[in-house]
Parts: structure tokens; sequence; C-alpha cells
């Protein structure tokens, strides 16, 4: 009676096939955000500011007087989470918390002009930064990018 040559139950592979992930929308959006968060936690950290503070920041730096609860809206944050970054932006003194002129529960959030400093260099950075990090892309093709991402968000 002949044996039959057991076969390894391991293989090698020479190429890694990528091609179904490749397909996918979002795993190509989280690969080019990874690429782009790298680039701006090396670039922002001059200011102190993670992603979620910068975009923080700037809400507050285009919108005088938001809310904690518009903040929360606009940027898709939970209000616990928002509550440590506030305090922490107003220690640093980049934030003043002042009472809203029309709802007397509710307190807007305004820049200082420390604030409003650190931010005008902070932006200029991230644009530039993202300039580097698109520059296999034309201008156009960037803004394309930028719409069509939004359109599944907005």
């Amino acid at each position: 009676m002949a044996t039959k040559k057991s076969i390894p139950d391991t293989t090698a592979v020479d190429a890694v096939d990528t091609r179904f992930l490749q397909s996918l929308l979002g795993y190509n959006a989280r690969r080019a955000a990874l690429s782009i968060i790298g680039v701006f936690l090396e670039r922002l950290a001059v200011y102190g500011l993670k992603p979620v503070d910068f975009s923080v920041m700037s809400v507050i730096h285009h919108n005088p007087g938001v809310t904690s609860r518009q903040l929360c809206a606009s940027l898709s944050i939970l209000p616990p989470n928002l509550v440590g970054l506030i305090q922490s932006l107003e220690s640093r003194g980049l934030i003043d918390r002042k009472p809203h002129p029309t709802d007397g529960r509710a307190v807007g959030l305004h820049p200082t002009d420390k604030g409003v400093t650190l931010m005008l260099q902070a932006e200029v950075t991230a644009f530039e930064l993202e300039i580097d990090a698109s520059s296999k892309l034309t201008a156009k093709q960037r803004q394309t990018l930028v719409q069509l991402l939004q359109k599944i968000y907005l």
C-alpha cells in the first residue's frame, strides 16, 4: 500500500495580495488619513496640538462664541470627551468662556489673543503639510478629493 506524502500546513507568501482591501473606500481613506496624521503630529507638535485639539481650536477660531453643544455636533465629538479638552485649552490660555448673549444656560467659547496667534500659525502649517502629504495630486485633484470625501459625511 502506498503512503501519501503529507503537504505541510504552512506556506510562504512572496507577494502580499491586498487587491480586495484596496477596492474598499474605508481602507483607502484610513490609509490616506494615517499618512497625513503622521506628518500632522510631527509638524504640529511645536504648537502642542493633536488633531482633535487643532479641530476644536479651528472651529472656535473661526466661530467665536460657539457653544460646546455646537462643537460636538459639528465635529462628531461626544460631550464627555470635549469637557477635558476645553479645560486644557482654557488652562493653556488659548480660549475663554463667556456668557452666551441669548441663551442664559449656554457658554460661548472664544479664542484669546494667544489662541488666535497660535491658530494663524498652526493653520498655515496644517495647510502646508497637506500640500506636501498630497504632493502626488494636482491642486484640482486635491480639491476634488476633498469634495468627494465630504459627500460621504456631510
